[in-house]
């Protein structure tokens, strides 16, 4: 039986997959693993912006309380602000209910330790193990069953701590791309409150519009809105803010590749890169490796997943890591990866270094990039076939020292991911084709 938990919580589509019934069983079998051993454990509950939210919030309290554990209820914030605060309220543990930037049917749930730090496996594992045996638990009753408390000012504490890492930045033209998601309300709040001018777009959300068209995975809207408005910098979200795009003057799109070089090179050049290194998934740019190991900086690379990079940090001691899409981990600051607080460090470096985002990004140079994604029915099935490992193995030899590819199951979504790189995008396109076309051949 597959497992339950995939690389970040349980997904999948909601009142279909993710229903209220397992919503519920799931906030008792996490009260009941996470709250052994507390007299009375409190879980901090927040959600992104879907309209299934209200409804599977609903349904993980009631299961949270008839287990005795308290609920703090945060309504919508970012994942990384429900982070902050599990561990700024000394909760137990905290729970997200977000599919981070997957379509608005979809919608997940996302467990926090005390610490702010997502589960381990063998955590995530025992509370999928306790939702067999829920029935035989015993169930508090009387003055024992938990309580609902509302913190009104939750916005408040994540905006004063997302301020404390910040300088001024009075003279800066912001457009900010809140896709319909979580940062709608935060986002602009905290810009403007740090002194820039704020323009924010895809801020009205209605409960189905989020990611639609717009956010980290659709930055093109906010390139057009960049150039329209003569902003010195663009700044993209996904659904639950845990992740960023920038764009820059120009309408370019700066990925967290290029990112994490401006703010590897900034934190290093004022020796705050702890081991100068820093972790990335097997996803980052070749471009990337270039630049940083030129700069004496060494690489750590996971396999992808923010919680693979967390994981890898931690061992090793580096405090930046993150992935292509825009995860990007500031340690330093948050245990998770953190949209609004990666803007503001990015921002933080065009103001120590008087420089524009296109100038600071020429740092890099990105090597073309095809991607292509393909629906499967079984994951495990095509990976495996012979005829798909011997594709790929043809294709790495065909492009040698001066490309790679790369091709993996997504931890989130039926689909496997093909990824080349190399000196000729249109050759990497019509290469990444063929290798789709023999996958398409297995599912």
């Amino acid at each position: 039986m597959a497992r339950l938990f995939g690389t970040d919580g349980v997904r999948g589509e909601a009142n279909k997959e993710l229903t209220p019934e397992l919503a519920f069983r799931l906030g008792k079998a996490g009260a009941y693993i996470l709250g052994q051993g507390k007299e009375k454990a409190k879980i901090v509950i927040g959600k992104d912006t879907r309209i299934s939210g209200d409804m599977l919030e609903a349904a993980l309290i009631a299961g949270i309380c008839s287990m005795g554990a308290d609920v703090l209820k945060v309504g919508v914030l970012p994942t990384p602000g429900i982070a902050y605060l599990t561990r700024k309220m000394g909760a137990t543990a905290g729970i997200v209910i977000s599919a981070s930037h997957n379509p608005y049917q979809d919608n997940g749930i996302k467990f926090f330790a005390g610490s702010g730090f997502k589960l381990p496996d063998e955590l995530e594992d025992q509370i999928e193990d306790t939702l067999a045996i829920l029935d035989n638990l015993d169930l508090p009753a009387g003055s024992e069953i938990g309580r609902i408390i509302e913190v009104e000012n939750a916005v408040e504490h994540y905006s004063e701590f997302l301020k404390s890492t910040a300088v001024p930045l009075n003279g800066i033209k912001i457009v900010l791309d809140c896709a319909n998601g979580a940062a709608s309300v935060v986002g602009p709040k905290v810009l403007s409150e740090l002194g820039a001018e704020v323009i924010p777009i895809f801020n009205q959300p209605d409960g189905i519009n989020i990611n639609v068209c717009c956010g980290s995975t659709h930055p093109d809207a906010l390139a057009a809105a960049v150039l329209e408005y003569g902003a010195d910098i663009g700044l993209a979200c996904d659904g639950d803010a845990d992740r960023i795009v920038a764009v820059d003057e120009n309408g370019n799109i700066i990925d967290g590749d290029f990112i994490m070089v401006i703010c590897a090179l900034a934190l290093k050049e004022k020796g705050k890169l702890i081991r100068d290194a820093i972790t990335v998934t097997v996803m980052s740019n070749m471009g990337l490796h270039k630049a940083l190991r030129n700069a004496g900086i060494k690489i750590f690379e996971t396999k992808v997943g923010d919680r693979y990079v967390m994981e890898n940090l931690l061992e090793t001691g580096t405090v930046l890591g993150g992935e292509q899409s825009g995860h990007i981990i500031f340690l330093e600051h948050n245990t998770t990866g953190d949209g609004l607080l990666s803007g503001i460090q990015l921002l933080a470096v065009m103001k120590e270094k008087k420089d524009k985002l296109s100038g600071l990004a020429a740092q890099m140079f990105r090597f073309p990039q095809v991607l292509m994604n393909t629906r499967v029915t079984d994951k495990d099935k095509v990976m495996s076939d012979h005829h798909v490992q011997s594709k790929i193995k043809d294709v790495q030899n065909f492009l040698g020292q001066d490309g790679r590819i790369l091709v993996r199951p997504s931890g989130t979504e039926p689909l496997v991911r093909v990824m080349l790189e190399g000196p000729d995008q249109k050759e990497l396109t019509r290469l990444a084709e063929e290798v789709v076309d023999v996958i398409n051949a297995v599912k």
